[in-house]
């Protein structure tokens, strides 16, 4: 199961896209709640009815944990202690973890990207504790995907299906959304 976290504040077209990216190629997908209640108000006001209370999650069947950008989204994320716990436990099991726009703060600020190669919106690459920002739409470094902005929803995406699917699916699926 694939966990994409939705908090106050949330980049809906981040959060939005990204998930239906990856439904798309078959993979299971909950958007999870932070906030104890299943319908959550993103950053452009769009109310959004999530899957799953982060309560209810069970972590141990998680493949992989996203965390969509937006303000005050992402550091409402960050400020998650029950969430921070979980992310920590779930790679210090070699499990991936992948953030886009103001989210790589999240993995930054627990020193989760340390020696890492990231990049994350303009203006945030302070939040990045020790990785280089590279500044590219997307970037893959060991068990983190991060990605740039909104403009990098489909690739962002695309590298998500690739890692926990394969390339061929990845590129598939991008043809047949018109992208590529």
């Amino acid at each position: 199961m694939i966990y994409l976290f939705f908090a106050t504040g949330t980049e809906e077209i981040e959060a939005l896209g990204t998930a239906d990216i990856i439904r798309r190629a078959g993979l299971d997908l909950q958007i999870v709640s932070i906030t104890g209640q299943r319908i959550v108000t993103g950053a452009h006001g769009i109310r959004v009815e999530t899957d799953a209370l982060l309560s209810e999650v069970d972590f141990f069947d998680a493949d992989m944990l996203i965390f969509p950008g937006g303000l005050p989204g992402a550091t409402n994320l960050a400020a998650c202690a029950d969430l921070n716990e979980r992310l920590i436990d779930h790679v210090h099991l070699g499990r991936p973890a992948a953030a886009i726009c103001a989210a790589p703060l999240v993995l930054g600020r627990l020193g989760l990207l340390n020696g890492k190669r990231a990049t994350c919106y303009p203006g945030f690459e302070a939040e990045l504790k020790g990785a280089t920002y590279t500044g590219a739409l997307v970037e893959q470094d060991g068990l983190f995907i991060t990605g740039k902005g909104p403009a990098a929803v489909f690739e962002f995406g695309y590298a998500i299906v690739e890692r926990l699917k394969d390339k061929a699916t990845a590129d598939a699926l991008a043809k047949g959304m018109l992208y590529r």
